[in-house]
């Protein structure tokens, strides 16, 4: 992990990482005595369990005594925890361990004079090197270290907040006056690599005017990981609701749940955990999501902590859904008659939206002649063009379209179409609609 120096040098530094301590666990093997003898069903029996030999009731005796200062009932159980292996003891790190993405490297450094004399005027820098860019974390050359006696030390800590893969390289230098008056410079590496703790998978379904959004979050450490939070961050002009199974609580704790909300725990090599989001367009009629037209949902926010409390957080990239793709021109069916009677004229009320930044139309408006059913019995009763004026950047206008239905039954409005005359561009005509046609 380290480079050492080139040259001899009275400083050397010493590098440890600051983490918390782990359990330390020691499941020796351990056995209940009565179970060599009878079993470890012999209490089920009463009767049985009061004919015990004298001999094993002694051992069973001394087994459960506290007092005994020896090892002879080391291997023994004397409570039910016992079978966890935990000591009560915490184990300091023995080796750098892993980094992830997202957690706070701390380092504990040391700078140590390893000569016999004194240096003095020390000037110490670190840093972190990424494969992207050169992170300060300490710099004393407005105020150097005055001197370190021989054999002495200075101590520091950096902190660094882990937001990149792959290999970092934590870079320490000390630029100092030797015994000899020399002006000398250390410089020593420290390499790590930083992995990711976390993947994170996602699903997009869209269900007419509803996103569905599906986070499947797996973990990759060797330790659990307590989610604390999980939140989808949604794009501009977008709400999200989280989705959860439906849970049956007593009222009274609702307020309790709401302040002191239990992690979700994700186990330790490729436990996972999905999480479900409805989002939904807060406002699909403002102008600038109509210019901009832009398939961003949003992103996660994910942040956690692990057995001993240590945090992290993550941020995930843009989430992208369905392109959004919006018409120019948007006709739209706003009324129809509840009675129509056959050979007689009715009024459909529409209305015509332009849905571009800039001016449009003038437009006409008739009803087109192809029909895959045939003969049409609905058409337009009169002029069979109808003008209508232009319209500005997100626009609209309601107009009357009167038509006449020439036969009796479920018929069909169709092949009502839209074409702006300035521009010669005709736009796809307005989806069937169903009428009822009634005998006058």
């Amino acid at each position: 992990m380290s480079t050492a120096p080139q040259g001899t040098h009275s400083l050397a530094f010493r590098v440890m990482r600051l983490c918390k301590p782990s359990f330390h666990v020691d499941p020796p093997f351990r056995v209940d005595p009565a179970d060599l003898f009878v079993g470890e069903d012999i209490f089920d029996d009463p009767l049985a369990a009061a004919n015990l030999p004298p001999l094993l009731s002694t051992q069973l005796s001394k087994s459960t005594d506290s007092s005994d200062l020896t090892y002879g009932n080391r291997f023994f159980l004397h409570h039910p925890s016992d079978a966890m292996g935990f000591s009560g003891l915490l184990l300091l790190p023995q080796s750098f361990g892993a980094i992830y993405l997202g957690e706070t490297f701390c380092s504990y450094i040391s700078i140590n004079n390893n000569s016999n004399f004194e240096v003095r005027d020390i000037i110490i820098k670190a840093e972190i090197q990424t494969e992207r860019q050169r992170i300060l974390l300490l710099d004393t050359t407005k105020s150097p270290v005055e001197s370190v006696r021989a054999g002495g030390r200075y101590d520091f800590i950096v902190e660094h907040d882990v937001k990149e893969l792959g290999a970092h390289t934590l870079i320490c230098t000390a630029l100092y006056v030797d015994n000899d008056g020399e002006r000398k410079y250390l410089p020593q590496f420290f390499k790590f690599v930083v992995a990711n703790p976390l993947s994170v998978r996602t699903k997009v379904r869209t269900v007419k005017e509803t996103t569905y959004l599906e986070a499947c979050i797996e973990n990759h450490t060797k330790t659990n990981l307590y989610m604390d939070q999980v939140e989808f961050e949604p794009a501009p002009h977008w709400s999200a609701t989280v989705l959860k199974a439906d849970e049956v609580h007593p009222a009274d704790n609702s307020s309790t749940e709401e302040v002191f909300k239990a992690p979700i725990l994700i186990r330790s090599g490729g436990g996972i955990h999905n999480y479900l989001y409805q989002l939904k367009l807060a406002s699909p009629d403002s102008a600038q999501m109509k210019v901009e037209g832009t398939n961003i949902l949003g992103k996660l926010q994910i942040t956690w902590r692990t057995n001993l409390g240590e945090p992290g957080r993550l941020q995930t990239q843009q989430i992208l859904g369905t392109p959004i793709s919006r018409k120019e021109i948007e006709l739209q069916v706003l009324k129809i008659p509840s009675l129509i009677n056959l050979d007689k004229s009715f009024s459909v009320h529409l209305n015509l939206t332009n849905h571009t930044d800039r001016e449009l139309g003038p437009f006409e408006v008739w009803l087109s002649q192809n029909s895959v059913h045939g003969e049409k019995n609905v058409v337009i009763n009169g002029f069979q063009t109808m003008v209508l004026p232009q319209l500005g950047a997100f626009g609209s206008s309601d107009f009357h379209l009167n038509l006449i239905a020439t036969k009796l039954g479920v018929q069909k409005i169709s092949g009502i179409t839209v074409s702006d005359t300035r521009e010669k561009k005709t736009f796809d005509p307005l989806p069937d609609v169903e009428i009822f046609v009634e005998s006058g």
